[in-house]
């Protein structure tokens, strides 16, 4: 990802010109997903990156709240005033209180036909991907899913879109010419978290629904919550070990395991490993599975093949291990060590084991 929102527009491209009719839309918007009453952080991530694309363009941006309760919906609003939003428009209405296509479709593309915003953003969650693909159905515009990278393209004013493609094994552009909003959804932990700027204030924008009960096919008859405490929390772990077809079978996945136990981290692999059962689905990373940002990010037997870096090049630290010397993640690996991972890992997790015994000693 770029931290610079503008990309020079390549050698020999010829100009592109916007159908006059599109010069109405401006703006920048999130779609701010809320449950229960709270906010997903792939929101305020997107908050963050609509801020670089507003600026480019030098335009407001905007937060789209929907929510059934008034009180919570103007929280989440003064929440994203701190993440650099100008406005927020705010939807609240019983109907709203749990997620269903119908009602938020309707409230999302009647502010959108209403005020006009040039790019919508919003999260690449269950939620988000579901209520992005029904909105750019009925707006008849184009939505580009799981970008990597959002630019804008300085000849025409249009969002650059990055997204894998090919099976990941290449990244391509995608731009919406003549249609908007320009729609693009982006998984949680793309894109790093702004910092929030407490005091700062914007504009609030209100509408209503103009929607009742009846009108709406799907019913919510009881919520009942994810209490597995088991499922892995790979998203926003600081600290995070992951395995690849490098270690063999499934049997020397406990080498990962022990390791993640003494440094209190989570546990991840690769495509190739969730394949083959060695470990759940919900621990794989890259861009089939999940995206990651962890402060520490140890890879062992990962070849880094760029299904998998698109979902954890983000890491601040990323420690290779790989028997192979020409393993493409020794090119972008914080520090690299050649060797086997079967033997490396133990020496690492008693390395570990007697530092911080040491350290509980001394302290």
């Amino acid at each position: 990802m770029s931290d610079n929102a503008a990309k020079p527009a390549p050698k020999g491209k010829k100009r592109l010109e916007l159908d006059p009719r599109l010069a109405s839309y401006k703006g920048i918007w999130v779609f701010v997903e809320m449950e229960r009453g709270q906010v997903h952080p792939v929101s305020w991530e997107l908050m963050g990156e609509g801020h670089k694309l507003a600026d480019v363009l030098g335009v407001e941006l905007g937060a789209v709240v929907l929510g059934g309760d008034p009180a919570e919906t103007a929280a989440a609003g003064e929440t994203a005033f701190t993440y650099g939003a100008d406005v927020a428009y705010t939807v609240s209405d019983p109907i709203l209180k749990d997620y269903r296509n119908e009602p938020y479709t309707k409230a999302m593309t009647d502010l959108v036909n209403k005020y006009e915003p040039e790019i919508l953003l919003l999260g690449a969650t269950t939620l988000g991907r579901d209520l992005a693909g029904s909105v750019a159905t009925t707006l008849l515009t184009g939505l580009t899913a799981d970008c990597t990278e959002l630019a804008i393209d300085p000849d025409n004013r249009g969002l650059l879109a990055t997204r894998p493609t090919f099976g990941g094994s290449l990244l391509c552009t995608i731009q919406t010419l003549n249609y908007r909003p320009q729609m693009a959804t982006v998984r949680p932990r793309v894109m790093s978290m702004p910092d929030a700027e407490p005091g700062r204030t914007g504009r609030f924008v209100t509408e209503q629904l103009g929607m009742v009960e009846n009108d709406i096919i799907a019913k919510v008859l009881s919520f009942i919550p994810d209490e597995d405490q088991d499922k892995a929390q790979l998203a926003y772990a600081n600290l995070i070990v992951a395995g690849g077809r490098g270690m063999g079978k499934a049997e020397n996945f406990k080498l990962i395991w022990d390791l993640a136990a003494v440094l209190g981290a989570e546990v991840g692999g690769s495509r190739p490993v969730t394949h083959a059962g060695w470990l759940s689905a919900d621990r794989q990373i890259g861009q089939s599975g999940k995206t990651v940002r962890p402060n520490l990010y140890i890879a062992a037997g990962i070849s880094g093949a760029i299904q998998h870096r698109v979902g954890m090049e983000g890491a601040d630290v990323i420690i290779a291990i790989n028997n192979d010397p020409n393993a493409p993640i020794f090119d972008f690996a914080t520090y690299g060590i050649v060797g086997d991972a079967l033997k490396i890992l133990p020496a690492l997790t008693e390395a570990f084991r007697s530092r911080l015994a040491v350290n509980r000693r001394a302290g």
